[in-house]
């Protein structure tokens, strides 16, 4: 079953909003800022359960030999097993994942860094999943999460990022969020606009990027321009692409948690290396002041998914940059916002 087919059936879908923001259109000098935001998916904060249901789906169904991946069969296949989810988190994915487990009659457990928000680690706990704290950054994270879910015999590690070895349940979460771009397509249609010139997408481990780059590449449009953002604390894959391979790089305390990843999903990196037109890092400042404008024009975004408009800032307000670009004064700019400001509240120090 095809992913958006898959959401389409879950209880309480419907495509999140595109909202149009002519003043930011004004503020950057381009014709159109639209802005996919993902304050309320499905229940939760974040786009992030559109790949958790989707790859949980997919690997119990496997797991269990049904015929097809739907909530219903899942559902019957794990009552009366012991069925437990792992995944390591920054926050949104966990919580997801959770979200799922408890959705289906699975149990989770779910691993964070000291670092990410109180909220999001009561989130988690709310969502009636077993919660550790691993003391280290998100690959130590990551890491005990694959350890502990190998030594579980009744466990599916839901991750979302991935390694040699760990490459199907990935790719399944990618595929899961590429019901987010078939949206923008149908509302962009509905708005009379043939598709974006430039598309601003956050990047953590990558997998959400991959999903981005891979639509938009995917369906010949090659005109569109790409553009990743990442935390100045986080940049991996601007490292990466500076060296021209994958390298793993320092994190350091963000307010964009969802994006503090080091280092960039083995499967993403080809993608993102090839398909992405740049890449940019922008700092705490710039996030938190995008989510307090964005909110003044209605928009609902927490500090990663800010950083979209803090990255088309920055590059459209370089004249060097914005040549390069080459944008028109008609360019419809796409700006994909990840999660919501409950998601990932800006501390009070930041706003």
């Amino acid at each position: 079953m095809p992913a958006i087919d898959f959401h389409r059936s879950l209880p309480g879908y419907r495509p999140t909003p595109l909202r149009d923001v002519p003043q930011l259109a004004a503020e950057l000098g381009v014709g159109r800022v639209l802005v996919k935001e993902e304050s309320s998916r499905l229940g939760l904060p974040a786009f992030k359960v559109l790949g958790a249901s989707y790859a949980t789906a997919r690997a119990l169904a496997e797991r269990f030999g049904l015929p097809a991946a739907t909530l219903d069969a899942v559902r019957a296949a794990v009552r009366g097993s012991a069925v437990r989810l792992y995944a390591a988190t920054d926050g949104n994915h966990g919580r997801a994942v959770a979200h799922v487990a408890a959705m289906i009659g699975a149990s989770a457990t779910i691993y964070y860094p000291p670092g990410i928000t109180e909220a999001a680690k009561k989130a988690i706990v709310t969502e009636g999943a077993r919660a550790v704290e691993v003391d280290g950054d998100y690959d130590d994270v990551v890491a005990r999460a694959a350890a502990d879910a190998a030594a579980d015999p009744q466990a599916v590690l839901v991750q979302d990022t991935s390694w040699t070895g760990y490459m199907d349940v990935p790719q399944w979460i990618v595929e899961g969020y590429s019901t987010l771009c078939l949206e923008v397509d149908d509302q962009l249609a509905a708005l009379g606009v043939a598709g974006p010139d430039l598309v601003v997408v956050p990047v953590g481990v990558g997998s959400f990027a991959q999903a981005v780059v891979a639509h938009y590449r995917g369906s010949g449009a090659d005109s569109c321009t790409l553009l990743a953002v990442e935390p100045d604390r986080a940049a991996g894959l601007v490292a990466s692409l500076r060296a021209g391979r994958p390298v793993t790089a320092p994190t350091g305390d963000t307010i964009m948690t969802g994006l503090n990843c080091g280092t960039v999903s083995e499967l993403a990196w080809p993608v993102l290396r090839d398909g992405l037109d740049g890449a940019v890092t922008v700092s705490d400042d710039q996030a938190a002041a995008a989510v307090e404008d964005l909110a003044r024009v209605g928009v609902d975004s927490g500090p990663c998914g800010a950083a979209t408009l803090a990255a088309a800032r920055l590059v459209l307000g370089q004249a060097g940059w914005r040549d390069a670009i080459g944008l028109r004064p008609d360019a419809v700019v796409l700006l994909l916002s990840t999660e919501g400001r409950a998601a990932n509240p800006v501390p009070e120090d930041r706003v």
